[in-house]
């Protein structure tokens, strides 16, 4: 245990421990409007404020490099990627009763067993691991490089592979819905109502 942890405990918290619990309310409370809202869109704004919760985090953790890493790769990319999968669907703007699936109990148990093994997971990895808050940066951004180049290199690519294969998946449904407009514009039942109107001026 280090001396900045010794100093204080859990009744005397610091001014970044403070901010760290109050950002932790806002990540959640976005996160949870993410999933919970009708809109589409709402939904995805939501989804950016919860992902620059988590940079505040990163770098409340005197975690720099990963914190611009989250703004670039998850608020700069995959939230764009959203909006523009969203533009070329026409994916409806206002509320939208599809967008509930009627397994919210379901999603909720298989959420709560997630939460409940990630925190077990971490607080037994990191049991006696403190951070300096006011010091140094534990860790530079040649470590986090390599050990990221190094040991998640193939997770790190699979990810631009599913963003690719989002984005083509968009387009190719964007263009099908331009193709069946006119397809039912030109078919007999349209030319007959058609000549009906025309026919009764």
């Amino acid at each position: 245990m280090s001396i900045a942890a010794a100093s204080h405990g859990f009744l005397s918290p610091t001014g970044v421990e403070i901010a760290f619990l109050l950002v932790g309310l806002v990540t959640f409370g976005a996160a949870l409007v993410t999933v919970t809202t009708r809109q589409l869109v709402h939904a995805a704004l939501w989804l950016v404020v919860a992902l620059g919760g988590l940079a505040v985090e990163y770098l409340l953790l005197t975690a720099e490099f990963i914190a611009w890493v989250q703004v670039l790769i998850y608020v700069g990319s995959v939230v764009v990627l959203l909006l523009f999968g969203l533009m070329l669907t026409k994916a409806p703007i206002g509320r939208s009763p599809d967008a509930d699936s009627g397994n919210r109990w379901a999603a909720l148990a298989v959420a709560v067993a997630a939460a409940t093994a990630l925190v077990w997971v971490v607080v037994d990895a990191f049991r006696t691991t403190w951070i300096d808050l006011d010091g140094a940066a534990a860790g530079s951004t040649k470590v986090t490089g390599e050990s990221l180049f190094r040991n998640w290199v193939l997770p790190f690519e699979a990810l631009s592979v599913l963003l690719l294969a989002a984005l083509v998946g968009a387009i190719v449904l964007s263009r099908k819905a331009k193709a069946a407009a006119p397809a039912a514009a030109r078919t007999p039942g349209a030319h007959d109502d058609r000549g009906a109107k025309e026919g009764a001026r």
